[in-house]
């Protein structure tokens, strides 16, 4: 039986119905990634929203939560630590932690937050954050100043915009629990000579990044590893077939404790086998409480709702640039190709966004053109991609490559004129190569195969060749962005259907710069990796124009239309869902059942 609540005890505000406290929420997880990893120093190959910001965030808190009531910016009430204290000369800052708690009554000290940078210092190439040069690389000095202080010193002064939200939201404390070996406790803490013995033992309780099967998932919840956290839930137990089951931490520290009894996660192979489930209510034996609209069916202004009668629409914006990356660890003919910028260029002049918002995405999406999405609003997107972005014109894209040695009387195009000259298709590139390239991309995506065949059908008119091949999410990410594997340098182009949320400043150093965590397709340019530079030194708009424009030009991505993450579909009787957070991260503990 459910118990009434008070508006105060709720945290939320009093909407239609009384709220009252229990109850059980299932949550639809994204077709084709169900969480594959609980260590949440996690690799590129794993890294990505639906494993960092909707299962790993929920136990394990990061130094400092980004977005608050729908906007931009640091939470400091919900973040494990009080606003960083500065320097005069805006070298050192201070972090002080909260008086809060692991939920094993340990307290969360300045030992954890040393634990984590020790291993950044050590383990940093294994984060898909990392970026060589950045955190922790251009610290001169950080150490333990008291038992809840942490001092970092800077080798130079950076913006601190930067420093708060993209360097220190990169560290998520530790507990003492998980300074261990196989053989026992260790000291990795205090001591980083013991980090790798640490971190190898860590991976092996998470289990191999790229394995798929569920059963080292199996364990976690028992795991005296992961067991111990630090956010508001812990998990109760992961199936085989991939039900996630979270119950409350009764030691969270935090504010908005959870008034929910268990927040489920579950699986869908594909968008309509989910919208079956919701178009069943949240009711049903089977039934969801929180899915979404699959793209391309979503609600416009004036159109009905076909799910209203239980549901309601909840939009979920943030911060993401959508793209397809190109593979340059590729040593392939293809490669040799659009390694070559006007390729690219030609290939984004034949992806018709304005289309396929139309006709794919019935409006709700937005010109993608470079780097910095447009929605929601900001003030960092460049001027010259608000009035002048590269349009659509597979004339010109044709024009483009016969002016670079290419006959597009053939198709696919080949290669007539070979050397490196003007006129000619480049290094690399040898006569009688054919434009022909190929695109592994997410199955179960109905939007994302309509985007594709669009695209597709366009870039045969320049004379260019796309092959579309569709494999299960989780595996195409594991196999495509794994360093230093096989798999890893035979891919082309790909695309999981999205493309990176950012979590702090919209810089581009983890997606753009030499070796950064999350440079899928390991694009390095030392004209980017300088204006991008310039980016993290100062808060001057010129310089994050300047970053975008020339990436935009570049194109080490193809850009695709921007829209809503999700359009969230919220049982009617559920509240405490928005305003979403703008980065992607969820908050269940704010979430709440009322009474008619």
């Amino acid at each position: 039986m459910s118990t009434t609540l008070t508006t105060q005890d709720s945290g939320q505000p009093s909407e239609a119905g009384r709220p009252v406290k229990g109850g059980i929420v299932t949550w639809a997880c994204n077709p084709g990634f169900p969480p594959a990893a609980i260590f949440p120093f996690t690799p590129r190959e794993r890294i990505g929203i639906r494993n960092l910001y909707e299962f790993q965030i929920l136990m394990f808190r990061p130094l400092y939560w980004l977005g608050k009531d729908g906007a931009a910016g640091v939470d400091y009430d919900r973040s494990l630590a009080h606003p960083p204290e500065w320097s005069e000369d805006g070298l050192s800052v201070t972090v002080t932690l909260k008086d809060w708690q692991w939920s094993n009554g340990e307290p969360i000290c300045a030992d954890n937050v040393m634990f984590w940078v020790n291993m950044m210092a050590v383990k940093g190439d294994r984060l898909g954050y990392y970026v060589p040069g950045y955190f922790p690389d251009n610290l001169s000095s950080y150490e333990k100043v008291a038992e809840d202080k942490v001092r970092f010193t800077f080798n130079e002064v950076y913006s601190k915009t930067w420093v708060e939200m993209n360097q220190l939201t990169l560290i998520t404390p530790m507990p003492k629990a998980w300074d261990r070996t196989a053989e026992g406790p260790a000291r990795a803490s205090f001591d980083k000579d013991d980090i790798p013995a640490v971190y190898d033992y860590l991976v092996s309780e998470n289990g191999d990044w790229t394995e798929e099967a569920n059963l080292h998932r199996g364990g976690w919840a028992d795991s005296p590893v992961w067991s111990v956290v630090s956010g508001p839930w812990k998990l109760k137990s992961y199936d085989l077939d991939g039900l996630v089951t979270f119950v409350p931490n009764e030691n969270y520290s935090g504010p908005n404790k959870p008034q929910l009894a268990e927040f489920r996660q579950v699986q869908n192979d594909t968008d309509e086998l989910m919208y079956e489930r919701l178009l069943a209510g949240p009711d049903a034996e089977d039934g969801i409480h929180i899915g979404y609209l699959p793209p391309g069916m979503e609600v416009t202004d004036g159109s009905p709702d076909p799910l209203a009668e239980k549901y309601r629409v909840v939009p979920q914006d943030v911060f993401v640039v959508r793209y397809m990356p190109f593979n340059f660890d590729n040593d392939s003919d293809a490669a040799a190709i659009y390694k070559h910028a006007y390729v690219r260029q030609a290939l984004q002049m034949c992806l018709d966004q304005d289309r396929i918002i139309r006709e794919v995405f019935n409006g709700n999406a937005y010109r993608m053109d470079g780097p910095v999405p447009l929605s929601p609003p900001n003030p960092h997107v460049s001027p010259k991609q608000l009035k002048d972005p590269m349009p659509f014109d597979p004339a010109a894209a044709n024009a483009l490559l016969e002016s670079h040695g290419w006959d597009t009387s053939t198709m696919p195009a080949g290669c007539v004129q070979p050397g490196e000259v003007d006129g000619c298709a480049g290094e690399g590139v040898e006569i009688g190569a054919h434009m022909s390239f190929t695109i592994r991309y997410v199955e179960g995506k109905d939007a994302l195969v309509k985007l594709l065949e669009i695209f597709k059908e366009d870039a045969a008119k320049a004379g260019i060749e796309l092959k579309l091949e569709p494999v299960y999410g989780s595996v195409m990410v594991a196999e495509d962005h794994a360093p230093n594997q096989p798999a890893k340098r035979l891919w082309e182009i790909n695309t999981w259907n999205g493309g990176w949320s950012f979590y702090g400043h919209l810089t581009g150093e983890m997606l753009f710069a030499t070796g950064g965590g999350s440079n899928f397709g390991d694009y390095s340019d030392p004209t980017a990796d300088k204006l991008i530079d310039a980016t993290v030194h100062s808060d001057d708009p010129e310089a994050m124009y300047a970053y975008q424009d020339y990436i935009a030009e570049q194109v080490p991505t193809i850009w695709s239309p921007g829209f809503p993450n999700r359009m969230f579909e919220v049982a009617k009787n559920l509240r405490g869902v928005e305003p979403c957070n703008p980065y992607g991260l969820i908050n269940p503990e704010d979430w709440y059942y009322v009474e008619d």
